[in-house]
């Protein structure tokens, strides 16, 4: 299958991070390679382009899309959290521009096989690396009921989130959970029938966002990588976020918010002792979000926020 992807608040993006200005700029997301080509194309001569994606799928993809510019771009399979190492091997000490558009990308949903879908069936995978030994099966069927209850709660906000690892426990005592249809359907029938009705989502949307999120450590990554990023940010430089879900978003918000921050002494100190200043300025005080044509063109754009900060 084709790695395809619709590249989510495009123009803002490109419009945030003006590239044209020149330097160094970082997709740390390549997916595809869409924001990437945009990026590419508005470079002037002398720009470069790194690319970081720790799928390789997304990095042929992106690869082959980008091959006109090959001259200037240069791709990474690295977890975009060690943004700091991939810069280093390179000979890079500051950049001008970074980006990432978090997430799983439509190409992983669509694709059957990679296992991140509820509504096809495949092996329980859902890992963005496949060299990975960690997978969906791995949590399914060896985290204990208490684990699978904690991550479907905290990552997926699933109210029902004890009733559905119960069942998950309940049914692989007599054999493993291998498919992802065979989780979808236990998760369905652990929602109480009152609760279904009336959804507009699928019941087991929740928790395979969760799962997925507990694969990959989606959360735990954004943090170090916005930080380091925006250490290597020349001043006036640029670094613009796409989340798609609350628990990315505040993660973004809270990072950016630091960042912007200056002294961290408590407020009974009559003089500051601790010497931070603030590192960058919030661009967005509140998130761009997609227009209702882009919404109605691409719906998996519905929830998707961009949040943009400049080095000081």
């Amino acid at each position: 299958m084709e790695f395809v992807h619709k590249s989510i608040l495009f123009n803002e993006c490109m419009e945030a991070l003006s590239p044209e200005r020149g330097g160094v700029y970082v997709d740390c997301t390549a997916g595809g390679g869409g924001h990437s080509l945009g990026i590419a194309e508005r470079l002037p001569e002398g720009g470069r382009l790194i690319c970081l994606d720790r799928d390789d799928d997304a990095l042929e993809a992106c690869r082959k899309r980008l091959k006109q510019y090959e001259d200037k771009v240069t791709l990474v399979k690295i977890e975009f959290s060690r943004i700091g190492d991939a810069l280093d091997a390179l000979g890079i000490d500051e950049i001008d521009g970074v980006m990432w558009d978090l997430g799983v990308s439509s190409y992983q949903l669509d694709e059957a096989e990679r296992g991140f879908s509820y509504m096809a069936d495949a092996p329980l995978d859902m890992r963005m690396d496949r060299s990975s030994d960690f997978s969906a099966y791995t949590v399914v069927n060896t985290y204990t009921e208490d684990e699978l209850r904690r991550i479907i709660s905290s990552y997926g906000e699933e109210r029902f989130a004890g009733r559905i690892a119960r069942s998950i426990a309940e049914k692989r005592a007599d054999k493993d959970i291998l498919t992802t249809l065979e989780l979808s359907e236990i998760i369905k029938n652990a929602i109480p029938t009152a609760a279904r009705r009336g959804e507009a989502q699928h019941p087991a949307k929740r928790t395979f966002q969760a799962i997925r999120i507990e694969v990959n450590r989606e959360l735990d990554v954004i943090k170090p990588s916005l930080e380091e990023a925006a250490a290597r940010l020349r001043s006036c430089g640029r670094a613009a976020v796409i989340t798609f879900h609350s628990l990315e978003d505040r993660i973004v918000k809270q990072t950016m918010k630091q960042l912007s921050e200056g002294c961290t002494c408590p407020p009974e100190f009559p003089v500051c002792v601790c010497g931070n200043k603030p590192k960058v300025k919030i661009l967005t005080k509140k998130p761009i979000v997609p227009t209702a044509a882009e919404t109605e063109d691409n719906p998996r754009a519905r929830s998707a926020k961009l949040r943009v900060i400049s080095k000081i």
